[in-house]
């Protein structure tokens, strides 16, 4: 069982990487929240992206992805509440006076859990993600290395095992980065602005998808 030559896995990795890589909501709310509060509040956000991903994992491993992908109605109504919740984030976020950047205003601050939550609704109410999943992981699937659905459920777990090598150094670096600019007002306000123009961006994009 499981049973995959050296070439399956040189190719499945690389094509994770790419895809943990790739600019996107999730990675954008990852980014967004670290540079807000930190690396706590980005810790969250990552868990709850995550958690998002793996439930698309598990749909994708159950066959119910396969319902974004051949029903238009689906497809739309996930696609719509998913950018309308994108765009919600990005006009609180064009709406804050920045303090949430300043140093003093981030201490009292440790309400994570719901930026974790935000970040499991973001990966969850992005249904390209859910039909990536579903074309992209069975290319992998290869026959007598075992059951399908464990062998789709083995690779989606390994792309979220991926993004752990990858997405925790990007919080450390923005976290860095940042630091020496919070004790600005302005640059708070401008952070904010930026943040809420991005999720505003995404979600729009997001909304003209098509299947």
């Amino acid at each position: 069982m499981f049973d995959y030559t050296l070439l399956h896995w040189t190719g499945f990795l690389t094509a994770a990487v790419v895809l943990n890589l790739a600019p996107g909501p999730d990675i954008a709310f990852i980014l967004g929240q670290t540079v807000r509060g930190g690396r706590k509040t980005g810790f969250a956000a990552m868990a709850g992206i995550w958690t998002g991903a793996f439930g698309h994992v598990l749909m994708a491993a159950a066959g119910l992805s396969v319902i974004l992908a051949t029903s238009a109605m689906a497809f739309s109504v996930v696609k719509w509440v998913g950018a309308a919740y994108l765009i919600w984030l990005g006009i609180q976020a064009l709406r804050s006076d920045g303090s949430g950047f300043i140093a003093e205003g981030i201490k009292g601050s440790a309400k994570l859990m719901p930026i974790y939550r935000q970040g499991v609704v973001v990966a969850l109410l992005n249904p390209k993600v859910a039909i990536f999943f579903l074309a992209f992981l069975p290319q992998f699937v290869v026959p007598d290395a075992g059951p399908v659905w464990a062998q789709l459920f083995l690779h989606g777990s390994l792309i979220i095992v991926v993004a752990a090598f990858i997405e925790p150094p990007l919080i450390l670096a923005g976290e860095r980065l940042t630091n020496k600019l919070r004790s600005s007002p302005k640059f708070g306000l401008w952070l904010d602005r930026s943040l809420g123009a991005i999720l505003v961006a995404l979600g729009l994009r997001l909304a003209m998808e098509q299947r």
